[in-house]
C-alpha cells in the first residue's frame, strides 16, 4: 500500500506528468553501496528524482493544468495522446528542498511539510547516468538501510518500496522526459492517473505492477508486505481487473509485529526490542530455494547499538511458528489474493526482472492510516483520532524521516554487529 498520495496543495493545481519537459532539472545526488561477503561494501553513485505528478505541469501558454490524480487527463488539453504531448509541458525542478528533499552524502532527508505546506514527496532512485532508474534485483540478496523515525508519530507513513516500473520510465516520442523527469509510476493498487508511462491515459485505465513494500512505518508501528501481480511490468487494467479480485494483490501479505501480538517488539523507548527514539538499521533478506532458485522467504532483521534484533517466532493461534514471511504463513494469515496471484514465487520473479526503489513520506487526510498503526484494527497502539493530520501536527509540527546508507548485495554482506545470526545466512533447501 506504500504510495504517498499526491498532496492536496498540488492536486488542486491540476498537476500531472507531462510529455514535453522544459527547463533544467537538478537531481540530488545520493551515495549508495554494493556489497559482497568477501570484499565488503564499495561506494556507488545514484540520484533521486521527484515523481512526475509533483512537478509543475501546465498547458502551453496557460496556467491551467492537464489533469489530476485519480482521473483521466483534461479532455480539452488531451483529446488525443499526441495532443497531450503537444499541449502539456512539465517544468524542471532545480531546488529539491522546496519539495522536502535534501541529500548529504549517503543520507536522504524527506519532509512532510515545507513552510507549513504539505509537499508529501515521492521519489525514485536513478542510476549514475541520471537518465534511467536503478533497476535493483534483490532475489537471493539482502537490502539494508539506516532510518531515523523519531519525528514520525501515529498517522505518518515513511515508505521505502519496490515498483516494477520500466527502466526508462516509458520514455518515447510522446514522453520525452522519461525517468529523468519521474515518469512511469505504477504499483499494486492500480491507481488511475492522467498519464501512464508519460502518455495520456485517455481511457482512464489503472496503472498496475508488482510492488514489494520493504518498509512502511512510523515510530509506533511498521509493516513489510509483498504485493504480487499476475502480469509482469506495467499493466493497464480496467473494470473488475483493477479491483480486489483483479490482477494485483492490493492488501499484500503483511508482517506487522503488533498484529502478531508482539506488542513490545517495536516502539518508543528502551522497553521495546527496537527503540524508535534512536536511529536503527533495517535489514531485509530475500533468500532463495537452492533447488528452484525461487524466492523462498522474506527475512527481517534489525541492528541497533551494534546488536542484532531478530524477528520473533510467531506464537499467535492459527499461524505457523515461523520468524519470516513464507507462503504457509501468508495462507494461514488469510492473504488469499497473495496466494492466488503467485505468492512468493511471483514476487521473487519480479525482483529478478528488476524493480525501482521508491521512497515517500505521507499521511492520509481522512485519518486512514489505521491499517498501519490503529488500535481499532489491531495494527498498532494508536487511537484512530491520532491519525488525523491536525492531531499529528500537535505531536510533531515538522514530520520527517531520514534514510541513509542504502546497501545491497550478498546475504550477510551489508551490515555488521556484535552478535551475528550466522545460521540465518544459509539458504534453505
Amino acid at each position: 500500500m506504500a504510495r504517498g498520495a499526491i498532496p492536496l496543495s498540488l492536486a488542486l493545481l491540476g498537476l500531472a506528468s507531462a510529455q514535453t519537459p522544459v527547463g533544467t532539472e537538478t537531481h540530488p545526488k545520493l551515495t549508495t553501496y554494493r556489497c559482497t561477503v568477501a570484499g565488503g561494501c564499495t561506494e556507488a553513485t545514484n540520484y533521486v528524482v521527484l515523481d512526475s505528478l509533483a512537478h509543475s505541469v501546465h498547458q502551453v501558454n496557460s496556467t491551467a493544468g492537464c489533469g489530476d490524480w485519480g482521473n483521466p487527463p483534461n479532455a480539452t488539453a488531451c483529446p488525443t495522446k499526441e495532443a497531450c504531448a503537444t499541449n502539456c509541458i512539465q517544468e524542471g525542478l532545480n531546488d529539491y528542498s522546496t519539495v522536502g528533499i535534501t541529500t548529504t552524502g549517503a543520507s536522504l532527508r524527506m519532509q512532510m511539510l515545507v513552510n507549513n505546506v504539505s509537499v508529501s514527496p515521492r521519489i525514485y532512485l536513478l542510476d549514475d547516468t541520471e537518465e534511467k532508474y536503478e533497476m535493483v534485483k534483490f532475489t537471493g540478496l539482502e537490502f539494508t538501510f539506516d532510518v531515523d523515525a523519531t519525528k514520525l508519530p501515529c498517522g505518518m507513513n515513511s515508505a521505502l518500496y519496490l515498483s516494477e516500473m520500466e527502466a526508462e520510465g516509458g520514455k518515447n516520442e510522446l514522453n520525452q522526459g522519461g525517468a529523468a523527469r519521474g515518469t512511469g509510476y505504477c504499483d499494486a493498487q492500480c491507481y488511475t492517473t492522467p498519464f501512464i508511462n508519460g502518455v495520456g491515459n485517455l481511457d482512464g485505465a489503472g496503472a498496475c505492477c508488482n510492488e514489494m513494500d520493504i518498509w512502511e512505518a512510523n515510530a509506533r508501528s511498521q509493516q513489510i508486505a509483498p504485493h504480487p501481480c499476475n502480469e509482469s511490468g506495467v499493466y493497464l487494467c480496467s473494470g473488475d481487473a483493477c479491483g480486489r479480485d483483479g490482477v494485483c494483490d492490493k492488501n499484500g501479505c503483511g508482517w506487522n509485529p503488533y498484529r502478531l501480538d508482539q506488542k513490545d517488539y517495536y516502539g518508543q523507548g528502551n522497553s521495546f526490542d527496537v527503540d524508535t527514539t534512536k536511529p536503527f538499521t533495517v535489514v531485509t533478506q530475500f533468500p532463495v530455494n537452492n533447488s528452484t532458485g525461487k524466492l523462498d522467504e522474506i527475512v527481517r532483521i534489525y541492528v541497533q547499538n551494534g546488536v542484532i534484533v531478530r524477528s520473533e517466532t510467531v506464537a499467535k493461534e492459527g499461524l505457523p511458528a515461523v520468524d519470516s514471511i513464507t507462503d504457509p504463513y501468508c495462507t494461514a494469515s488469510g492473504a488469499s489474493a497473495f496466494t492466488r496471484l503467485g505468492a512468493l514465487e511471483a514476487m521473487g520473479d519480479a525482483m529478478t526482472r528488476g524493480m525501482v526503489v521508491a521512497l515517500s513520506i505521507w499521511w492520509s487526510s481522512d485519518g486512514g492510516m489505521t491499517w498501519l498503526d490503529g488500535l481499532s484494527q489491531g495494527a498498532g497502539p494508536c487511537a484512530d483520532s491520532e491519525d488525523l493530520p491536525e492531531n499529528i501536527l500537535k505531536v510533531e509540527p515538522e514530520p520527517e524521516v531520514t534514510f541513509s546508507n542504502l546497501k545491497w548485495g550478498e546475504i550477510g554482506s551489508t551490515f555488521g554487529a556484535t552478535s551475528a545470526p550466522a545460521a540465518r545466512y544459509r539458504r534453505r533447501i
